[in-house]
């Protein structure tokens, strides 16, 4: 069916596009169980403070609900963020250019190990730092009523 379908025959013939939906299938679960999760997880007394102030359904969920469950759900949604940045260099094993593949490349080219797969590990690690300072930061601007 694929095959004889040219849509689904061009799509699934590149490697970046067999990748890139194997990474928004995987990422688009994670999320959806997070938030899920954290939706699932509001207060009973929040929910039932919004009716007994008269509020509908559509506005329950757009001031209680998912603001709520957006607060609760960033530190899971941070943990997704970083683990997707280190699976992507899963795309090397699909022949997607990524880090790791120009690293293999460098180091072929070179014969100097040590040089090109340190680099990259430093690349790894300020790309990690970096995302994990931001979701830190957002972290203490949106759950700094949490703080002690």
């Amino acid at each position: 069916f694929v095959r004889e379908t040219p849509f689904l025959a061009d799509f699934f013939r590149s490697a970046i596009n067999c990748t890139l939906l194997s990474f928004a299938l995987n990422t688009g679960a994670y999320t959806t169980e997070i938030f899920y999760g954290a939706i699932r997880d509001t207060s009973h007394g929040e929910v039932e403070a919004g009716r007994a102030y008269g509020m509908s359904r559509f506005t329950l969920y757009r001031r209680i609900i998912i603001p709520s469950a957006l607060r609760r759900a960033l530190p899971m949604y941070s943990n997704e963020v970083i683990l997707m940045l280190h699976a992507t260099t899963l795309a090397f094993t699909a022949t997607v250019p990524d880090i790791l593949k120009i690293t293999n490349d460098a180091y072929i080219a070179t014969y100097a190990p040590f040089d090109a797969f340190g680099i990259a590990a430093l690349l790894y690690l300020c790309i990690s730092f970096t995302l994990i300072f931001l979701f830190r930061r957002a972290e203490k601007r949106f759950l700094a009523h949490l703080a002690v």
